[in-house]
């Protein structure tokens, strides 16, 4: 069961709409279920008139009007947003401020579960309403007003009711309505078991994730867009998150890639950065109409985009630190960003797909020793591998694909509370480097590695679905699976004949084809890669070479080999510049 929570001032707006035909004539016999005593005692039977909505809208307002309380609630993300953009705090906080005295919640079951009775309805609804402390005949506190009303199916076939509540009690005090969304979550779980209705595995495992607002699907079909533009920022962000090595990397990379980046300081507008806000560019017809950008906080967008838990990844050296608020400083003045030669900037060879493949090989051998029963390493494990589909998708895919599913599909199992929040373990292969490669390569066409490199992911897939089925959660097993036997078949036939082709004319075995990179392929991925750098001189690139090709030839030596990017530059030096995480 499904809360979905909503405030608001006007109580008679609220019932005359629930009452009403619907925004396309969707209502069904809107009728009440249940309510509070004073509601249900003398309330019209059958179905409700425009004239009912109204003489119940006031019944329900009573208290508050009797006793004049007013319940204003400021918005703090509201009034930080303003004081960002130059607004002066008193203006913020007054325009963040609003009366909400009307709290509405809707309760939908799934559409296979089918349809419940008026009387089953009543009695969740009122086992709801005292979980929600809003009419608690145990409370010495007074209840408030409030009616459940049933009108039909939702759009996507599911069962469902509304409650309209006052936040007024009948003793003119206040309902506290503090932190309502997780208490709505908690007690949909309590009424899940005791009303036997389907349990929802991911809000018991906290994995749960922010479903679609309406006015979010409504914009996205004026704009006659594939998707929302929260689902499209949100692969962005974590393809940009994931590829990058530096917070201030990953600032010039949302920029990059047309989003406008907003910090958000501990102090107003000074301090340290301890958060961050995106937004799409408006477009020029946004503009005629005087429409403001929609800012979406890394939060919002999903629950481990936050920044404290994309810094875990990121190297948090001083200079590291010193560079990302020079770049924070940019994007909140508007000025171009302080490094225009940086990484994000270079072209990536596609002969480095290989390269990804095999880091990607490695990140499943790293998998490997991860314990079924670790589950923050595991969601770690599912948003990192989302990176790596989200920069794919970016580079290959001009609206929402298979790639973007399968991005979707594990940032779903990325999903956990913040005080599970996993180490990174040091030294250890990230998939930052297969990310980066996929984001920046020079061409989209397709080469034999790319087959190579999807046959890593879907194992990387494969291991994520058994770890989530080793602790019985075998809805989410199954949906990783699913995705990667049915929806990624589209990206390997498209790949098929590229792969066909270079087994026709390549002298080398499919075995061989499948190893490791030998150490030759290294020499040459590693020269490439090296070449690719802008911030290095050429001598340099040679001294590094030559020194790559020596250690890779000696016998004995670890696998696990240097990147071009751990090699000091003009203005550093070995000791402050951390290598390229792969």
């Amino acid at each position: 069961m499904i809360p979905n929570i909503t405030r608001g001032a006007k109580m008679t707006g609220l019932v005359v709409y629930l009452a009403g035909p619907g925004k396309s004539n969707e209502h069904e016999n809107p009728h009440i279920v249940t309510g509070h005593e004073a509601i249900v005692y003398g309330a019209p039977a059958g179905e409700l008139s425009h004239e009912d909505a109204i003489e119940l809208a006031g019944k329900l307002d009573t208290a508050r009007v009797v006793f004049g309380t007013e319940v204003s609630v400021t918005s703090r993300r509201k009034m930080n947003a303003a004081i960002d953009d130059g607004v002066p705090r008193s203006v913020a906080l007054a325009d963040a401020t609003s009366d909400q005295n009307v709290w509405h919640c809707s309760l939908s079951l799934n559409p296979d579960e089918g349809e419940l009775s008026d009387e089953k309805w009543a009695t969740i609804a009122a086992d709801f309403m005292k979980e929600m402390d809003f009419d608690d005949a145990d409370s010495p506190r007074a209840p408030a007003r409030w009616v459940a009303i049933r009108h039909g199916k939702t759009t996507a076939g599911g069962d469902h009711i509304h409650i309209a509540a006052s936040a007024v009690r009948e003793d003119g005090t206040k309902v506290n309505t503090f932190n309502d969304f997780k208490r709505a979550q908690a007690a949909c779980n309590v009424l899940e078991r005791r009303h036997n209705l389907v349990v929802l595995a991911s809000r018991e495992a906290e994995r749960g994730t922010r479903g679609i607002k309406p006015a979010e699907a409504a914009r996205a079909r004026r704009a006659c867009a594939p998707e929302t533009a929260r689902e499209s920022m949100e692969r962005t962000v974590r393809a940009c998150a994931t590829a990058s090595k530096t917070e201030a990397e990953f600032v010039r990379r949302l920029r990059e890639h047309k989003l406008l980046v907003r910090p958000r300081y501990d102090k107003g507008s000074a301090g340290e950065v301890v958060g961050y806000s995106v937004a799409t560019t408006p477009t020029p017809a946004d503009r005629a109409n005087g429409s403001k950008p929609v800012w979406y906080g890394g939060g919002r967008l999903s629950k481990d985009l936050t920044l404290p838990r994309l810094r875990d990844e990121w190297d948090q050296s001083e200079d590291a630190r010193t560079a990302a608020a020079a770049e924070w400083k940019a994007t909140r003045r508007g000025t171009a960003v302080t490094v225009t030669d940086g990484r994000e900037r270079a072209p990536i060879d596609p002969k480095l797909v290989a390269l990804a493949a095999d880091d990607i090989g490695k990140w499943n051998t790293y998998l490997a020793s991860i314990p079924a029963t670790d589950t923050a390493q595991w969601a770690r494990a599912a948003g990192r591998t989302s990176g790596v589909f989200a920069a794919w998708s970016a580079r290959v895919e001009t609206t929402p694909g298979p790639l973007a599913a399968a991005a979707r599909t594990l940032a779903d199992s990325a999903q956990i509370s913040a005080h599970q929040r996993a180490p990174v373990p040091k030294k250890t292969i990230s998939a930052g480097g297969a990310a980066l490669i996929m984001l920046q390569l020079a061409t989209d066409d397709p080469t034999a590695a790319y087959m190579l490199l999807l046959q890593q992911l879907t194992k990387t897939m494969q291991a994520i679905a058994d770890a989530h089925r080793a602790v019985g959660d075998l809805a989410r097993a199954s949906t990783v699976e699913t995705l990667a036997l049915t929806e990624l078949a589209a990206v390997r036939a498209r790949l098929q004949p590229t792969a066909e082709a270079y087994q026709a004319t390549s002298p080398v075995s499919v075995a061989e084809r499948t190893r490791p990179l030998t150490a030759s392929e290294h020499r040459k991925a590693y020269d490439a890669e090296v070449d690719a750098r802008t911030d290095i001189s050429d001598e340099i690139k040679e001294v590094l070479k030559a020194r790559h090709a020596d250690t890779v030839g000696r016998p004995n030596r670890s696998h696990t080999l240097a990147s071009p990017q751990a090699a000091p530059n003009r203005q550093s030096t070995r000791r402050n510049e951390p290598g390229v995480e792969r």
